[in-house]
């Protein structure tokens, strides 16, 4: 993974320069399953072992690729040592920052083990974590996400009753995952790709540039606005407002609520789709992230939060 790549997006989530963590996967189940918890922030939490010893919360992140701890998180464990800095990092408030990292640490998961994984030091993660993870520790793997068990499945092959499922394309650019969905907003539709994030509690997030050109602010009814923080607490301030119909393939969502930015123009620089609108499905990503499975489940006609 390239640590210097940038992305300018409301979310809390870092990419650092350097070597990428080693991770070597120990004993290898054919599958195995990951409990999870959906926070009220619509963040999905794990729970993970460091070094034997100190276990951590972490939030699944799509759109990361390795293991990150806050500060605070970091000064609940007695095993993690910072033995290193990187500066020149770049968070999607703009600043220039500074993150700290630990080498040669153990990782223990749902019965799996990985050795000399590097963990980074953050500043902010996700309510009731202690950090992140990425999706480097699953890679050539299938992923299933029941959010009507609050499971995670790692395996080898696609589920047998797959056929139930919306298939929908992908496209991967330095690790993330982005997916092309149809917005209507007034009498025009038109086709936008999203950044499928988890880290991200809300549910679509607009770029600027999609903004300027279908002139969303104008098509869209406003319903207020709020302050987002990255990972390094910086602040940038979103308007919110309902976008009237989302298509996902064949399936159709009504009255979304959306955020886009105001002020800094070009500084959002994709669209953000997040785990608002993700839990609503239970999806399955395949081996080599070309794919998205998707199923309604049990949150799909739950009404979505006001705005």
């Amino acid at each position: 993974m390239n640590k210097n790549y940038f992305i300018a997006i409301c979310v809390v989530m870092l990419f650092c320069s350097g070597a990428a963590a080693q991770v070597h996967k120990g004993e290898s189940a054919v599958a195995y399953n990951i409990p999870f918890h959906l926070t009220g922030h619509n963040n999905i939490v794990i729970s993970a072992v460091i070094n034997n010893t100190d276990t951590v919360n972490l939030m699944l992140h799509t759109a990361s690729s390795d293991i990150t701890l806050t500060k605070e998180g970091l000064a609940k464990t007695k095993t993690i040592n910072i033995t290193g800095t990187v500066d020149s990092i770049k968070s999607w408030g703009g600043s220039t920052n500074s993150s700290g990292y630990s080498t040669g640490n153990r990782l223990q998961l749902a019965g799996q083990h990985w050795d000399k994984v590097t963990i980074w030091e953050d500043e902010l993660s996700g309510q009731q974590t202690d950090g992140k993870i990425g999706l480097n520790f699953f890679d050539k793997k299938i992923l299933v996400f029941d959010f009507d068990k609050n499971q995670l499945t790692v395996k080898n092959e696609l589920p047998r009753k797959i056929t139930g499922y919306q298939k929908l394309r992908l496209r991967v650019a330095n690790d993330n995952l982005f997916i092309k969905l149809i917005c209507k907003a007034g009498d025009e539709a038109f086709e936008n790709e999203f950044l499928i994030h988890s880290g991200y509690g809300g549910i679509l997030l607009f770029d600027d540039a999609t903004v300027q050109n279908y002139r969303l602010d104008k098509k869209i009814r406003i319903t207020g606005r709020k302050q987002l923080k990255d990972a390094y607490g910086n602040v940038l301030t979103t308007v919110n407002g309902i976008l009237p119909h989302l298509n996902m393939g064949k399936v159709s969502v009504k009255n979304v609520p959306v955020g886009f930015f105001t002020g800094a123009i070009g500084r959002q620089q994709m669209s953000v789709l997040g785990g608002g609108l993700l839990k609503k499905f239970n999806f399955v990503l395949d081996k080599e992230r070309q794919n998205l499975y998707i199923r309604p489940n049990h949150f799909y006609n739950a009404p979505f939060p006001a705005t």
